[in-house]
């Protein structure tokens, strides 16, 4: 059996589930999506992990156009990109679907009369 071609929404979904495969990026999209955007020093507010790590997770995150930086007077303020995060809601229904239909098949052909 063949193995299934990666649609270009699937492929382009690839770096989203990557950078967020990391815990400490996990929940910095989490703390973005919950309002305004924030900096680093807000951030990295009872995070166990410096100022300057935070900063590398971030630009993980935006290289993956999950999140992007804002310049506002002297401070960097990041904020989310939704739209990368709906296009891999997408990639994974498209999963699902493929697991759902695959799962139909094999229990009809288990529930088929025999020869």
């Amino acid at each position: 059996m063949s193995e299934p071609r990666l649609s270009s929404g699937l492929r382009g979904s690839a770096p989203v589930f990557a950078a967020l495969g990391d815990e400490t990026r996990l929940r910095l999209v989490a703390r973005l999506c919950a309002g305004e955007p924030q900096s680093i020093t807000q951030l990295a507010s009872g995070a166990a992990i410096t100022r300057q790590a935070i900063t590398k997770h971030l630009h993980v995150l935006a290289g993956a156009g999950l999140v992007r930086g804002i310049r506002q007077g002297r401070e960097q303020l990041w904020e989310l990109q939704p739209r990368q995060l709906q296009e891999a809601r997408r990639a994974l229904d498209l999963i699902s679907r493929q697991w759902d239909d695959a799962l139909a098949r094999l229990k009809a052909s288990l529930e088929a009369p025999g020869d």
